[in-house]
């Protein structure tokens, strides 16, 4: 049987659709349907079955994707040995890493990767964390940058390795006129009657703050929500309320803006990296976190 028709089963398993497997394979759907049907006649199975206007695996998919699973496992390990063996970093790595990651530590450490290592050919992707953790998992990228708090961990699948890269702080933004701006340090609770500028509901970082301020005996005001910290601080600017800033990838800050440290420097984010367990020896994993991580040390000096 052919390695990458098994790979294109197994990616409809992990997807559950074609499309999906299309996209985390990076091809397109009739791809994926001509690598399947080639499958089905080398086995002499039928693998997928109609299932409203989607597919299902039949029995015979799911039990050959499960050895899939198995054959492709042994196989990355196969590839990081030998790529042990070879002593240095060479080949593709596909990266996924949150967005300030990608615009604060990325363009360093992908300069220095192409500097430092030749042969290695590495590709970003932005993703959040609950988007590249899962991707790690299926193997549809080997490496990705991701945060957690240091009051709520973000949970790590078995079977996966993380080194640290470095500690992210957060400051408190806030108008310049705002009663605390000229101040050394503040504290949450300082803040208990203002309105707040968040990530949106239901995201890990809205969900930590909402955490972390509860837990000191603050509702929070949440009157405006935007993904970007840049569009958090345009609207901080304009006096519509304060925000929680990590430094990491913050940008210039506007005009208008005050940013004050917590004190004591306790609330941060750590950054740190996760690949599969079973490429752990391969070179290129070991090198891209050995840039990272120094890069990561350059921007918290």
């Amino acid at each position: 049987m052919n390695l990458d028709r098994l790979r294109t089963l197994y990616a409809v398993a992990r997807h559950g659709s074609v499309s999906g497997a299309a996209e985390g394979l990076h091809v397109t759907t009739s791809a994926v349907s001509q690598q399947l049907s080639k499958l089905e006649r080398e086995t002499g199975q039928q693998l997928l079955a109609k299932n409203g206007r989607g597919v299902r695996l039949t029995d015979a998919g799911r039990l050959l994707s499960d050895h899939a699973a198995r054959i492709l496992s042994q196989v990355e390990l196969a590839q990081s040995d030998l790529e042990a063996q070879r002593g240095h970093a060479v080949g593709e790595l596909l990266l996924g890493a949150f967005p300030t990651a990608v615009r604060g530590l990325f363009p360093a450490a992908l300069e220095r990767m192409r500097a430092e290592h030749p042969e290695l050919r590495a590709r970003l992707q932005e993703m959040e964390p609950d988007e590249s953790v899962p991707a790690v998992v299926r193997g549809d990228i080997d490496l990705a940058v991701v945060l957690d708090w240091y009051n709520k961990p973000l949970p790590v699948p078995d079977g996966l390795v993380k080194a640290a890269l470095l500690d992210d702080l957060v400051d408190v933004a806030m108008p310049a006129d705002h009663p605390f701006a000229d101040r050394c340090a503040v504290e949450p609770e300082d803040f208990v009657d203002d309105e707040w500028i968040s990530w949106p509901e239901g995201g890990f970082c809205y969900d930590w703050l909402m955490v972390t301020l509860r837990g000191k005996g603050i509702e929070p005001h949440i009157r405006h929500t935007a993904r970007e910290h840049q569009t958090q601080l345009a609207l901080i600017a304009t006096g519509l309320g304060i925000g929680v800033i990590p430094r990491l990838g913050r940008g210039p800050v506007p005009e208008g803006v005050r940013m004050v440290p917590v004190s004591p420097p306790s609330m941060r984010r750590h950054v740190y990296a996760i690949w599969r367990a079973d490429a752990d020896r391969r070179p290129s994993i070991r090198a891209a976190v050995e840039v990272l991580r120094s890069v990561g040390e350059k921007i918290v000096d």
